[in-house]
């Protein structure tokens, strides 16, 4: 029997979203060792290299004039920019560094989930599940529009999410 391999690595996005978390967390990051940030950013860059790959072969799946494919497609190229940029020659070049990668990665991250139709939590960024409770969550701009509009589970609905 011939059985089909998948040549690209499956990437876990709930692992590299807790690691992007210890670069840009929602309130302070905790302090890693120039060893750690090291490892971190040989992380984020091998994460980053695997999920440009999938994300484009995700986005190769839809017409070309679909908005998030253009989009997607878009971030895959920024994130290519990113890891070609060399960091500083000091710790806080290789911190500003090892932090616009995981904005970047955190980006792809997103479109990946989008492109293969995961919902996210608005409140957690944690992935709705199905069968697990939600409820329909509109963010209200100063304009009055929806700026984002979706679903939250409902455990979060009473969290307070600082807007950075």
């Amino acid at each position: 029997m011939n059985t089909l391999v998948n040549a690209t690595p499956t990437v876990d996005v709930a692992a590299i979203r807790w690691n992007i978390g210890l670069l840009l967390p929602h309130h302070q990051a905790l302090p890693l060792t120039d060893g750690e940030l090291v490892s971190l950013t040989d992380f984020l860059r091998t994460q980053t290299r695997l999920l440009i790959t999938q994300v484009e072969q995700a986005a190769a799946l839809r017409p070309a004039e679909d908005v998030p494919r253009y989009i997607a497609l878009a971030c895959t190229r920024q994130a290519r920019d990113r890891l070609q940029a060399e960091p500083g020659p000091d710790r806080h070049g290789l911190l500003v560094h090892a932090r616009r990668l995981a904005r970047a990665l955190a980006a792809l991250c997103d479109h990946h989930d989008a492109l293969a139709g995961v919902a996210m939590c608005l409140a957690c960024d944690q992935p709705l599940h199905h069968g697990e409770e939600a409820i329909p969550y509109d963010h209200v701009s100063p304009s009055g529009g929806a700026a984002r509009a979706g679903h939250i589970h409902t455990r979060c609905a009473n969290t307070v999410r600082r807007q950075h």
